[in-house]
């Protein structure tokens, strides 16, 4: 009989074990790629319940709206989103009751979108999402006035290496300390490696995020669009799965936005303040006579001119210096960038721009320069290029620009502080060093 109990208790043990190490491995964030193809076969087979596949992400949509986009395994029957607002006089405003748009993306992944705002006076959002079947917790987005410090998380091409994105975010996790974290997280592109492929906005962004930090709940996103985020085709269900964020922003101010349902393109640029900076955000893959009329009017608006910092964020750098030798020259890629450099640059320099932030390039490099030929001008422009959030560097020069003033080949993120008259640029290695620091102050 001992005998007997003995060997009951080295199976409990052994059982109690192996659901420890289980448990152990299917939380640990390095495991969200199997976690994820396990959970999608057994949604597959009908054994997993109705989840969320992706939790709530947030968008800045201008100056007053933020766009919220969630997605889950079964159609939901009468989700809504719920905000509300604590406001500068300090009241709070009443709760709004936003039903989303949905787009069906496959049979086990279900979209939905809706818009928050208009937040004009608002000092703290709070929003979550409701369904009877499930809900999630409550967050808050925390809002700055122009006198106060804006901090914005700078990063990208991240694409197709989920484990370096992972441990770049656990030092931005240890950076920003969580009661003191970003208030806007500035993605310069190339955040997944296929568009057309789910299993990537999976494993390459949503799961990373959220796993590590999970900023993208309470931390609106700038998101500028990368050559591997979106489908450019101008044909109706073109693989656009969640890259519609900015679709309808330059057609009202208001709430009554178009929806987007069967991913058609659409256009990215837009402009929005941060602090006291104007930020104009550009498609560098799709150069149109809109973005170009767009971006002249935005550089001449009183909004960009009055504002303390000006900066432009698009994808593709003006001056790329590394690269792949073959696709530079013998595919064309060189050419890429050109209509930046000869078209935008010039009206970069000549409308006053304090800073170009750019991916694209997998390394980081920086540029301060003279905006006029004059070499006695104290009127300078900086380039920076931020492509080391864990794809694979780009390490051979196939150009030589003879500007740039640093140059560092290892992957990075960048903390970008603007407060009042004072702009704050930080560069941090993936190892938490300090890489490159220079400060703008008017």
């Amino acid at each position: 009989m001992r005998f007997y109990f003995r060997r009951l208790l080295l199976l409990l043990i052994a059982v109690l074990l192996f659901l420890w190490i289980f448990y152990i491995s299917f939380t640990d964030p390095r495991m969200q790629t199997v976690r994820t193809a396990v959970q999608a076969w057994l949604i597959k087979q009908n054994i997993y319940p109705c989840v969320f596949q992706k939790h709530p992400m947030i968008f800045e949509h201008g100056d007053h709206h933020y766009y919220v986009l969630w997605e889950t395994s079964c159609i939901s029957s009468t989700p809504f989103l719920e905000w509300w607002a604590d406001n500068t006089n300090s009241t709070t405003s009443l709760h709004h009751f936003v039903k989303p748009s949905y787009r069906k993306i496959d049979d086990h992944h279900h979209r939905y979108t809706a818009f928050v705002g208009s937040v004009y006076n608002s000092l703290h959002i709070h929003y979550k999402i409701n369904d009877y079947r499930f809900s999630t917790n409550q967050y808050t987005i925390r809002r700055r006035n122009m006198s106060e410090r804006s901090r914005v998380l700078v990063m990208a091409d991240n694409q197709n290496e989920s484990k370096r994105f992972r441990r770049l975010l656990a030092h931005v996790q240890n950076y920003y300390h969580a009661s003191d974290g970003p208030d806007f997280i500035l993605h310069v592109g190339d955040a997944v490696q296929s568009a057309r492929k789910l299993g990537d906005w999976q494993t390459q962004l949503f799961s990373p995020m959220e796993d590590v930090g999970a900023y993208q709940h309470r931390v609106p996103l700038v998101f500028v669009p990368g050559n591997h985020d979106h489908d450019k085709r101008r044909i109706q269900d073109n693989n656009n799965y969640y890259m519609d964020m900015y679709y309808g922003l330059n057609k009202t101010s208001e709430l009554e936005k178009p929806a987007v349902t069967n991913g058609s393109y659409h256009r990215f640029h837009h402009s929005m303040s941060i602090g006291s900076a104007r930020v104009i955000v550009l498609d560098a893959e799709c150069p149109s006579e809109d973005q170009s009329a767009f971006l002249l009017h935005e550089l001449q608006s009183d909004a960009f001119q009055k504002a303390h910092f000006r900066i432009i964020a698009i994808h593709i750098p003006p001056y790329i210096e590394y690269w792949d030798p073959y696709a530079w020259n013998d595919k064309g890629e060189k050419y890429w960038g050109e209509h930046i450099r000869l078209e935008y640059d010039p009206l970069f320099r000549k409308y006053r721009v304090d800073l170009v932030v750019s991916g694209h390039q997998h390394n980081y490099q920086r540029a301060t320069v003279h905006r006029s030929t004059n070499p006695g001008s104290a009127d300078k422009i900086t380039y920076a290029i931020v492509g080391g959030a864990g794809g694979d560097l780009d390490l051979k020069q196939v150009k030589d620009w003879k500007m740039y003033n640093v140059t560092y080949f290892g992957h990075h993120f960048a903390s970008l502080d603007i407060e009042d008259r004072r702009l704050s640029w930080t560069v941090h290695s993936i190892t938490g060093s300090i890489v490159d620091k220079f400060l703008i102050e008017t």
